[in-house]
């Protein structure tokens, strides 16, 4: 009987467990690669939720009408945004200052776990200078985050 019991409590929890609805939160970190530190460098998390169908369209052949949604539309007016510094200042590359958007990107991270979310996936990529005449360059990771709905 207690076998049974403890069998069925299991399973229930199982069941429970499988049907939580998961919830996604993206953070991103955009480090500046732009010489002479003249770049911007910042933790931005999105602080109001957008429903993509409202920005979408389906082409089809016989229907291929443009998307007309307005871009200002799309914006995220709240939004939190944290200040990291520049890889490059008037020296070159400052590993003092990666040092420190690690420390920022740690405890955002951090605060996150602690409010329930679970890191589940990280992803970057660069766009960097492309030699004389390209000023340009970004380093842009991805965290994102899931936890259960609450």
């Amino acid at each position: 009987m207690k076998k049974t019991l403890l069998f069925l409590g299991l399973l229930l929890l199982a069941c429970i467990e499988s049907h939580a609805q998961v919830e996604y939160k993206v953070i991103t970190s955009v480090e500046s690669i732009v010489p002479n530190g003249l770049g911007r460098s910042r933790i931005i998390s999105a602080e109001e939720e957008k429903n993509y169908k409202e920005y979408s369209s389906v082409q089809t052949e016989e229907d291929n009408t443009r998307n007309k949604s307005k871009r200002g539309d799309i914006r995220v007016k709240d939004f939190e945004e944290t200040k990291l510094l520049n890889f490059y200042n008037l020296g070159g590359i400052r590993f003092q200052n990666i040092a420190a958007n690690d420390a920022l990107i740690t405890s955002k991270i951090n605060t996150m776990i602690e409010e329930g979310w679970e890191l589940a996936f990280v992803t970057s990529a660069v766009e960097s200078d492309a030699g004389k005449g390209d000023s340009q360059g970004i380093f842009i990771t991805r965290y994102i985050f899931k936890r259960n709905k609450q």
